[in-house]
């Protein structure tokens, strides 16, 4: 698609320099479109003047502030590769992925300055960035000082790759998937009608912008449009209550997990709490309870289910407001610049009612991985991207997510593959086998259990387990309980029998 990649920012800092684009609530800083374009023309200058160019990757590991922001639009500049990290995640974890992007820049709030620093050590990373966050005195505000506004924008086209998110991966690593300017141009146009993103939008940002809910759901496209986000630096129940019931910030649009709608309607200020003035709030990342829908719906919140990945930009399916009560349980229709197919085991569509697995094609979908090209072979037919997701289609032509045909499980809205934690497990001095699966929780959605065949007299406990796995990967990851056992079953070809397992061990 050789079609130039135009800046969205500085678009609106022409048209509308006085209007706020950004309002931190940790920091209590607000930017106008003309100050945040100048901020990120001045971190632009710097970078190049550090020698990054078009093609090179910065990494970035920080919570929800403006700076990550600045970061990712002074990348689209540069035709730098923006590369957002899951904090959560251990230092071995961001180690993998820092060395396979290739970071040439690590980019840091202060309160992960020690972790990012390991990293950089271990990855080789060339240079690290501290932010306090907070606009205070920091390397970050020193380098913008520094620096000039002025700057040659890099010559792009809309094929070329701007993000790599990194989701986690079957085989025990995370891959990176290639999201391209156009994925990100597509995904704004698409959310324009399900969400009804304008300029007066207003997104309120309480998802990581590390993750494609947070980021592209509606932050990007808010700021595409020429609206106003609130960032807060992270996730909690009474403070979203307080926004989100405030007229003073006049909230329209926000994103949430099903597990981050558990806590909100646990909380003591939900039914006191205004939801009139959302005109989107989106839901999505995992099958949400229909109990749950109907409590907001109740409580005068209109959410709409949404499906998509981190592959396809996310927008994919979403479900129109008017059709959000008479078609609950529903992630609605396809999206407009997407086509969406349900397939059976041999690739051929699934009549209307059948369940199957949803694969789907467009601008905004990702072309492959980096450095990964036997998943990219995996995982494409003609252009069609296999998704993993069972689904059905009913009689008016609405999408219902079922099940997924593939061992992962999701545990407070992020995606957990067993592979990655079986090979942790495996590790420990005295187990033989080891297999893990999702079960489910009343908190969660799922947590995981593992099952272990341990070697004959070992002493091994149910939390030495865990103790070990928790040195070694985030958090949402750990199995929440271990199970012990003679033998795994498995099948003629040796592979591990999960469904039995399930049937077995999966009440919880």
């Amino acid at each position: 698609m050789d079609i130039k990649v135009y800046d969205w920012i500085e678009s609106h800092a022409n048209q509308t320099p006085d209007k706020v684009a950004i309002e931190d609530l940790y920091s209590n800083r607000s930017l106008t479109y003309r100050e945040f374009h100048e901020r990120i023309a001045r971190l632009t200058d710097h970078l190049v003047s550090q020698g990054i160019s078009k093609g090179d990757r910065i990494a970035c590991l920080s919570y929800n502030n403006p700076e990550m922001l600045e970061m990712q639009f002074a990348c689209n500049r540069l035709g730098a590769i923006f590369v957002p990290l899951n904090f959560r995640l251990t230092v071995p974890e961001l180690e993998y992925i820092v060395t396979d992007c290739g970071a040439a820049v690590m980019f840091a709030d202060v309160e992960f300055a020690e972790t990012a620093t390991r990293v950089v050590g271990l990855a080789g990373v060339p240079q690290l960035i501290i932010t306090n966050s907070d606009g205070s005195d920091s390397p970050y505000e020193q380098a913008m000082a520094a620096a000039s506004p002025r700057y040659e924008y890099a010559d792009l086209i809309l094929d070329d790759i701007a993000t790599i998110m990194y989701t986690s991966g079957t085989t025990g690593h995370p891959k990176g998937a290639l999201i391209s300017h156009a994925m990100a141009l597509f995904n704004a146009v698409n959310m324009s009608a399900p969400a009804k993103v304008t300029a007066d939008s207003v997104q309120y940002t309480f998802m990581p912008l590390f993750h494609t809910g947070g980021l592209n759901v509606f932050t990007l496209p808010v700021l595409h449009a020429g609206g106003r986000v609130i960032l807060t630096r992270a996730f909690d129940p009474g403070e979203v209550l307080r926004v989100v019931g405030d007229p003073a910030y006049g909230v329209t649009h926000l994103l949430a997990v099903p597990a981050m709608l558990l806590f909100i309607a646990q909380h003591p200020d939900f039914q006191r709490t205004d939801f009139s003035r959302i005109v989107a709030g989106f839901v999505g990342g995992a099958p949400v309870p229909v109990p749950t829908l109907k409590t907001f719906l109740a409580a005068g919140a209109n959410l709409q289910q949404g499906f998509g990945m981190t592959e396809t930009g996310p927008s994919c399916l979403a479900l129109m407001p008017e059709d959000a009560q008479s078609k609950i349980g529903s992630t609605g229709k396809p999206v407009t610049h997407i086509e969406v197919r349900i397939v059976d085991e041999q690739g051929r569509d699934v009549r209307t009612g059948e369940m199957g697995e949803l694969w789907v094609k467009g601008p905004s979908v990702t072309t492959g991985y980096w450095n990964k090209p036997e998943a990219n072979a995996a995982s494409f037919t003609d252009g069609w991207l296999h998704t993993g997701d069972a689904a059905r289609q009913d009689e008016d032509g609405f999408y219902y997510i079922v099940d997924r045909t593939k061992d992962m499980y999701i545990s407070g809205g992020e995606n957990v593959y067993p592979a990655e934690v079986e090979d942790v497990i495996y590790q420990i001095d005295g187990i033989v086998e080891a297999a893990v699966i999702g079960v489910a929780d009343e908190r969660w959605g799922e947590t995981g259990k593992a099952i272990a065949v341990l070697e004959a007299g070992s002493n091994l406990t149910e939390d030495a387990i865990i103790a070990h796995c928790a040195e070694r990967l985030a958090k949402f990851k750990l199995p929440k309980s271990v199970e012990f056992t003679d033998a795994l079953p498995r099948n003629a070809t040796g592979k591990v029998l999960k469904t039995r397992l399930r049937e077995q061990f999966g009440d919880g």
